[in-house]
């Protein structure tokens, strides 16, 4: 999620725990403790793009780095902090440390929870922002703030924010589930025949969805609201694969075949490759579209060494993007 609401999760952690007893320092700290993970993303200046890819919500997002670095902190803070209880603070530390990758793993890239096992949770049902996860929350996290470290209001306010972005969170299961079944019925209706469905929000919200479908040479896109009145079109985009030729067994193209989870397309453009990494989609909702989210240019350099480099977004599509999406979630 965005590092406001993983700021805003991590306060509320740590009111939970040493609220009563250090007031809004409990927030401070749990605040910062929710962000620590996603420090992860320094490794873009230390190694090149596609590690870094891989790296990210690696290490730091799992139980693992909770376990060994909650206690670390913990003494850290004891040494300056009049607060001394080193056991609790060790449980705000852990309970911020890993409610960060709990809450990430509900987005479309996941989070390697069970490092260093080589699993990537994504349950793709919430957007890496989204108002109605965050507002809710950090209204409720103020109304906590502005009460006394004692007063029973305090620790409402934060457990009634808790319950309602974890109720949401539960919510958007079930709506990924209603939109994966008109996907589904959609394909069986137009006999499209099909291998796998990939279903995710579209951005800032979970009442437009979109699919990607995999079928035998290509990846079919489709968008879904549950306001819409016409069937579901879809939008067919050539794998092209076989453009990657003997570079398809360099190894930095299959660590970025293997990140992608086989949901890539190929294109040549003026005689240059570029990769398009289909799991977040398109900046348009106009599904046959070429601008994804996530398109990287493939070079070969001198010694042989194949470098992927990601290609510059276009402001003017995320513009019309967020007022395309107002128009689309009304229905079709």
């Amino acid at each position: 999620m965005d590092s406001l609401t993983q700021i805003i999760l991590g306060a509320a952690v740590g009111e939970a725990v040493l609220g009563r007893k250090i007031g809004n320092k409990a927030m401070f700290y749990g605040a910062i403790a929710g962000t620590i993970p996603d420090l992860d993303v320094l490794a873009s200046f230390f190694t090149d793009k596609v590690t870094a890819l891989y790296i990210h919500r690696g290490f730091t997002h799992s139980i693992v780095f909770s376990v060994l670095f909650a206690p670390i902190f913990a003494w850290i803070v004891t040494r300056y902090e009049k607060y001394k209880n080193f056991k609790n603070w060790t449980w705000l530390f852990f309970l911020a440390f890993v409610t960060h990758p709990i809450l990430d793993a509900h987005t479309t890239w996941g989070t390697q929870l069970f490092w260093p096992f080589d699993i990537r949770l994504a349950f793709k049902t919430i957007f890496v922002i989204d108002p109605l996860y965050t507002i809710p929350f950090l209204v409720f996290l103020i109304f906590a703030m502005t009460q006394k470290r004692v007063h029973k209001k305090r620790a409402f306010y934060n457990k009634m924010g808790l319950i309602i972005s974890s109720s949401y969170l539960v919510l958007t299961f079930l709506l990924k589930w209603l939109a994966f079944n008109q996907f589904e019925k959609a394909l069986e209706n137009q006999n499209i025949e099909y291998s796998e469905i990939d279903t995710r929000p579209s951005p800032l919200n979970t009442i437009l969805w979109s699919a990607n479908v995999q079928t035998e040479d290509a990846f079919l896109l489709a968008n879904y609201s549950f306001f819409d009145t016409k069937p579901i079109t879809f939008s067919k985009h050539l794998k092209n694969h076989h453009l990657l030729g003997n570079i398809s067994k360099n190894e930095t193209v299959k660590r970025m075949i293997f990140i992608s989870e086989g949901w890539f397309t190929i294109n040549k453009k003026n005689g240059e490759l570029y990769f398009n990494d289909l799991r977040f989609g398109l900046l348009s909702i106009n599904t046959n579209a070429k601008n994804f989210v996530f398109k990287y240019k493939i070079t070969v350099d001198t010694l042989g060494n194949v470098i992927f480099t990601e290609e510059p977004k276009d402001k003017r599509d995320g513009k019309k993007l967020i007022t395309d999406l107002w128009i689309r979630l009304k229905g079709n």
